[in-house]
């Protein structure tokens, strides 16, 4: 971990979302559990948690934004497979939507960054 890293990175598991977690967790039942400080990076890096982020937008390394990249696409051929298994408790059509949003923030992460 460089403490001279001008870069914003994004966490190893792009779609899983520890702050949102958090955050149901404190809206439903009152507790907080803490954040990590330090974190795993798509680039093989630990960095600051708050040198990470999920928003296309904010994130400037290329390394850490192509493997988000690959992991949006990646969960929404996931879904959408799931969602066609007999007993599955989301839609086709509903699998789609999920799909579809996962490939739009795919190709977000696709795109030059201003940095």
């Amino acid at each position: 971990m460089g403490g001279n890293d001008p870069h914003i990175h994004v966490e190893v598991k792009a779609v899983h979302a520890d702050a949102a977690a958090r955050n149901v967790m404190a809206s439903t039942f009152g507790l907080v559990g803490d954040l990590p400080s330090v974190v795993a990076t798509g680039c093989g890096l630990r960095v600051p948690y708050a040198m990470t982020s999920a928003r296309p937008d904010r994130v400037t390394c290329l390394a850490c934004r192509e493997h988000a990249r690959q992991e949006h696409l990646r969960f929404a051929e996931e879904v959408e497979r799931l969602s066609r298994m007999p007993g599955s408790t989301i839609s086709p059509a509903q699998g789609k939507l999920a799909a579809d949003r996962h490939r739009d923030l795919a190709q977000e992460f696709s795109s030059d960054t201003e940095s």
